[in-house]
């Protein structure tokens, strides 16, 4: 969600800016409501080497207690959103451990709805963007692409399920955002349509003939009509015994002891 729509939908955000100045930032958000924005400077003097007076926000102060402070000297009641710009910056003087556990101590506060914060990946190590995204219910990965900035989007919702999409946009020069189409479902579905039989050494594919053959094949294990008949109906007090002989069988009806002769 960009920084203006934000402020469409009426709510009270506060804008940690380390990277961006807050005229520059006005600048961006010409057009857009901004009475509901808060900005705390902490792009003059982000380690307080020239504000004897305290009045900017320093990376030192990164800190629940701090922020939460920040947030609560305006006269807004409900929980409002906390801006980072950026994290890369913050992450540079605190270990990421304690960044976690920041964030997640702003999130439960009450003070804080949510937390929008950017952050440069290829400035740090692998671990540090991965245990930042594992904390993160929504997570927008924008890279240069061939057709323009590609964006993933992933969304893990209560419930455990994870969604993903992908968006491919423009940056015009007025810093408006302008996304592409995507191909339609069809499109997508016939290029995903592969035949995995098509070059096989061999057929895997039965003709009429074969397939009528297959179907009217007596299994040796089904049993017969009358052998299903005696089992499910026997008579009172009887019993029989059922032998169907088999092709293989070595049987001479004229003589059936002559093994037994000496």
């Amino acid at each position: 969600m960009e920084l203006h729509q934000v402020c469409v939908y009426q709510e009270v955000v506060h804008v940690l800016s380390f990277e961006v100045s807050e005229d520059e930032m006005e600048k961006r958000l010409k057009g857009s409501p901004t009475e509901r924005l808060h900005f705390h400077d902490a792009y003059s003097d982000p380690l307080g080497w020239t504000d004897g007076g305290g009045a900017a926000f320093t990376v030192d102060r990164f800190c629940s207690e701090e922020v939460t402070r920040c947030v609560k000297r305006s006269s807004q009641l409900r929980p409002a959103i906390l801006v980072i710009d950026s994290l890369s910056w913050i992450l540079r003087h605190h270990s990421t451990p304690a960044v976690c556990q920041t964030l997640q101590q702003l999130k439960k506060g009450g003070v804080i709805r949510n937390i929008i914060a950017l952050l440069h990946s290829d400035m740090h190590q692998l671990g540090t963007p991965a245990s930042l995204c594992h904390l993160a219910t929504s997570l927008v990965t924008v890279a240069a692409g061939l057709n323009g900035n590609e964006a993933k989007i992933t969304k893990r919702l209560k419930s455990g399920k994870v969604l993903q999409d992908e968006e491919t946009f423009t940056i015009m020069e007025d810093l408006t955002v302008i996304g592409q189409s995507k191909p339609s479902n069809a499109m997508q579905l016939q290029e995903q349509e592969t035949d995995p039989a098509a070059n096989l050494t061999f057929n895997l594919r039965l003709s009429d003939a074969e397939r009528d053959t297959k179907e009217k094949l007596a299994l040796p294990f089904v049993f017969s009509k009358e052998k299903k008949a005696a089992l499910l109906n026997p008579g009172a007090g009887m019993g029989r015994i059922m032998y169907e002989p088999d092709a293989n069988d070595d049987y001479d009806q004229e003589d059936p002891d002559d093994d037994l002769d000496v």
